[in-house]
């Protein structure tokens, strides 16, 4: 029974296990966002009043990009294969290059930003405490 705090990390399960989770969670977004893209291509989903064919070449483009990479990434990392994670964070690094250093084509997005260098610094930590967990567990074997 979990009475205190430290019986709360006691009872964690393995590190491992919750970067599995949270890869997955972030499966799950990029899936949602790929179906999201390929609904625009389609001509289901409008983007800021505009359909797909009445888009600027730039942004069709993106938005193809971005429709093939979410779900192949997705695909890698609810697998949980290195190339998954790979894709994953080229994607985020594709998405803050497009709104810094291109923001006068693609606009600037200072939150969404933000947010995918939260998620990368999240699995970094994960990925480190899972090591040391490892680590740990090899060494007193």
């Amino acid at each position: 029974m979990i009475t205190s705090f430290q019986d709360l990390i006691d009872a964690r399960p393995p590190w491992s296990t919750i970067l599995i989770l949270y890869l997955r969670c972030i499966a799950l977004i990029l899936m949602g966002g790929g179906v999201i893209y390929w609904a625009r291509i389609i001509g289901i989903v409008e983007w800021h009043g505009n359909f797909f064919w009445d888009m600027p070449i730039a942004l069709q483009g993106a938005t193809v990009f971005f429709a093939v990479l979410d779900l192949v990434a997705a695909t890698g990392l609810w697998l949980t294969v290195s190339w998954g994670t790979v894709m994953w964070i080229f994607r985020c690094f594709c998405q803050i290059l497009m709104h810094t250093a291109f923001a006068d084509l693609y606009g600037r997005r200072p939150y969404e930003i933000t947010f995918y260098l939260i998620t990368i610094a999240i699995y970094a930590a994960l990925a480190y405490l899972m090591h040391k967990e490892n680590r740990v567990a090899t060494a007193t074997g």
